[in-house]
C-alpha cells in the first residue's frame, strides 16, 4: 500500500564543490508539487538545475507520476522518481544543484542527486 510522506525533510550534499539541496514533502496534487518546486527554486536562486519527481493520487484513486530533469544530464528526475517508487511513497522530491565549477559526468550527477534525495528520505520516520 502506498504511504504518504508524513512531513517535509531536507538534506544537503556536497560533491566536488557542487552543492545539492534536497527536500522530500507530502503532496496531494500536481499543483501542490509545482508550488513547492517553485518555492524551492526561489529559495535556491543560485541553483542552475532544480530537478524533481512526484507520485500523487489522481481523482480516480490511481497514482500519477511525473518528473523533470530541468536540463540536467543523467536523467536525475527519473532517479528521484525511482526512489519514491522503491519505497512506494506518495509525495514529492525536489533537488537543487548549485554548480561548483567541477563537472561530475553523467554518472556522478545521477549519483549525487540520488544520494542527496536518499539522505532526505532517511530523515523521515519509519
Amino acid at each position: 500500500m502506498t504511504r504518504t510522506i508524513p512531513a517535509p525533510a531536507e538534506a544537503k550534499l556536497t560533491e566536488k564543490r557542487s552543492k545539492f539541496f534536497a527536500l522530500v514533502f507530502p503532496a496531494q496534487s500536481l499543483d501542490e508539487v509545482q508550488d513547492r518546486v517553485k518555492a524551492y527554486r526561489t529559495k535556491h536562486r543560485r541553483a542552475r538545475h532544480v530537478c524533481w519527481a512526484c507520485r500523487v493520487p489522481s481523482p480516480g484513486g490511481a497514482i500519477v507520476e511525473q518528473m523533470r530533469d530541468d536540463g540536467e544530464v543523467g536523467h536525475p528526475g527519473r532517479v528521484l522518481l525511482e526512489l519514491l517508487q522503491r519505497r512506494d511513497l506518495a509525495g514529492g522530491i525536489v533537488v537543487a544543484r548549485i554548480f561548483g565549477g567541477v563537472k561530475l559526468g553523467v554518472g556522478g550527477v545521477s549519483r549525487a542527486f540520488r544520494d542527496a534525495a536518499q539522505a532526505a528520505l532517511d530523515q523521515l520516520p519509519e
